[in-house]
């Protein structure tokens, strides 16, 4: 039964191991520890040692197989974690060896978060996949109030109109300050009169390039798993028409 302990990922195999050696790795109370932890993580199997989920105090890994804590075994045995296997795997050998990733950095970053792996979680937010994200492109989004619950109003008004069309547009107005909310107010003032629905931006006191932020928009509603495309052209006097856009979602 040596194949227990290659340390390498793989899928179940169809002969099953007998009990008997299943039960090294579970926990009985009195008896002696087994140095050796199969884990099942959604359904991926990997096997490793207590001393490697140990290896980090403070870490989730630490704390589930800590001797206090109560385990959750699948129906053979196995330490069951209930997240996406495909990505522990990347941890464990960071875990094993400090060898970090070099592919699915995101989703990686995004389970050592969960798993609470700070050394982990430092290294990768110098990589320039989670800089760009973390640090230029959230905090460049942090400077205009109210974004998200602004993309969420426009997916709402766009599923709205989406019965029987194939097509939604939705109108958005970008003001980045005080002077271009009142040079606004009358054509929005014009628009709730037509009953015509309208996301507004802004005003923002930090120096964003409208461009900049409407490729954040549709890169964030494109992420939702939504088609959709911008385009400058405003059925409003020419005079204000340069703080409206148009966003139209593709349904079919």
């Amino acid at each position: 039964m040596s194949e227990l302990i290659t340390g390498q990922r793989r899928k179940p195999a169809p002969c099953m191991m007998p009990s008997r050696a299943r039960l090294a790795f579970i926990r009985i109370p009195g008896a002696p520890e087994s140095p050796v932890v199969e884990l099942n993580v959604g359904g991926e199997l990997y096997t490793t040692t207590l001393g490697t989920l140990r290896k980090l105090p403070g870490s989730k890994l630490t704390e589930m197989f800590s001797s206090s804590a109560k385990a959750c075994l699948d129906a053979e045995g196995r330490f069951f974690i209930d997240r996406c296997g495909t990505y522990f795997g990347p941890i464990l050998e960071y875990m094993r060896s400090g060898q970090l990733p070099t592919q699915h950095i995101p989703e990686v970053y995004r389970e050592a978060q969960f798993y609470k792996i700070k050394p982990l979680i430092k290294l990768l937010e110098d990589m320039p996949q989670i800089f760009g994200e973390q640090v230029a492109r959230k905090q460049f989004l942090l400077q205009v109030p109210g974004y998200s619950e602004n993309l969420e109003l426009m997916v709402r008004l766009a599923r709205a109109e989406a019965v029987a069309a194939r097509c939604s547009r939705v109108l958005v107005c970008l003001v980045q300050n005080e002077k271009d909310d009142a040079n606004c107010a009358d054509a929005l003032r014009s628009l709730e009169a037509d009953k015509r629905s309208v996301v507004k931006f802004g005003p923002w006191k930090a120096a964003l390039d409208i461009r900049d932020l409407l490729d954040c928009m549709n890169m964030d509603i494109k992420a939702q798993g939504y088609q959709v495309h911008y385009s400058h052209n405003s059925p409003l006097p020419a005079k204000v028409s340069d703080y409206f856009y148009t966003f139209s979602f593709s349904w079919w």
